[in-house]
C-alpha cells in the first residue's frame, strides 16, 4: 500500500529533522534549496510541514548516496518546478557515469591482467644496471619514441637524464608504468584517466598492493548501483504520492 503523503497531517519542523536524523536548520535549509516544496504557514508565521514533505526528504536523502548531492537536489529541484522529464535525464546521466566508471575498471583489470605473465612470457626490456633508454622502450611496447615523450609530459613516465648524454634513462618503475599506461591506451582509455591510476600505482609501491584499491572500487560502484535503485524507488513514491 502506497504511502499518504497528501495527508493534512501537520508536522513542525523539529518532526521532520528527528524522523530522518537532521537539525531543524538542515530541514529549513533543504526547503531554500527546492529540495522540499513550500512550507506552509501558521497564522504566526511558523513552518508547517505535511508527510508530502516527509515524502520529499525521504527521496531526497535516498538519491544522495547513488547520485551524489549536487546531483540529487537538482534531480529535486526539477521535479517540483514540474520539469520531471529534466529529473529523469539527471538520472540518465548519473547511470551512464556508473556504467562509464564500470567500463574503466574492467579496463584497468584487463591492463594489470595482461601485465602479470610478461615477466614469464616476454623477454625483459633491454636494459643496463642503470636502466633503458627511449629506443629500446619503445621497440618493446610497439610504439614511436614520441608517444613515450607525450606521456611524460602528462606525467605519465617519468624517467631521470643521464648527466653525461641528457638521454633519457627509464628504471623498473619507469617500465611498469609505461606498459600500463601502453595497455590502457589500447583500451581505449584517455591520458586524464590514466595518470590518476598510475599515481596510486606509485603511491601503492607497485601493482600488488593495488589489488586492494581495485577491490574496494569495485565494491564501491556495486554500492553506487545498489543506492540508485533505492533512489529510485523512493523518488518514484514521491512522484506518485504528488499526482
Amino acid at each position: 500500500m502506497g504511502r499518504n503523503l497528501q495527508s493534512s497531517e501537520r508536522l513542525r519542523p523539529v518532526d521532520l529533522a528527528r524522523g530522518h536524523g537532521l537539525s531543524t536548520q538542515a530541514v529549513r535549509n533543504y526547503e531554500e534549496a527546492g529540495i522540499l516544496p513550500p512550507a506552509g504557514r501558521t497564522q504566526h508565521g511558523y513552518r508547517t510541514y505535511t508527510p508530502l514533505h516527509a515524502g520529499a526528504l525521504s527521496a531526497f536523502l535516498a538519491l544522495v548516496p547513488g547520485h551524489g548531492h549536487r546531483t540529487a537536489t537538482k534531480i529535486m529541484r526539477a521535479v517540483h518546478r514540474g520539469a520531471v522529464d529534466e529529473a529523469f535525464h539527471l538520472i540518465d546521466e548519473s547511470h551512464a557515469q556508473l556504467l562509464d566508471d564500470r567500463r574503466t575498471l574492467q579496463a584497468v583489470e584487463s591492463a594489470l591482467r595482461d601485465l602479470e605473465p610478461a615477466t614469464a612470457a616476454e623477454p625483459s626490456v633491454e636494459s643496463g644496471p642503470d636502466g633503458t633508454f627511449i629506443g629500446p622502450l619503445a621497440g618493446k611496447l610497439g610504439i614511436r619514441p614520441a608517444t613515450l615523450r607525450t606521456w611524460e609530459r602528462a606525467g605519465l613516465v617519468s624517467p631521470r637524464r643521464d648527466p653525461r648524454t641528457g638521454y633519457r634513462v627509464y628504471d623498473e618503475a619507469d617500465i611498469r608504468d609505461a606498459r600500463l599506461t601502453h595497455q590502457l591506451r589500447r583500451g581505449g582509455q584517455p591520458l586524464e584517466q590514466i595518470a590518476p591510476l598510475i599515481a596510486q600505482v606509485r603511491a601503492a609501491g607497485g601493482l600488488k598492493p593495488l589489488e586492494a584499491a581495485l577491490y574496494d572500487w569495485r565494491a564501491r560502484l556495486s554500492a553506487r548501483g545498489r543506492a540508485m535503485l533505492t533512489g529510485a524507488a523512493e523518488l518514484e513514491a514521491y512522484l506518485r504520492e504528488r499526482g
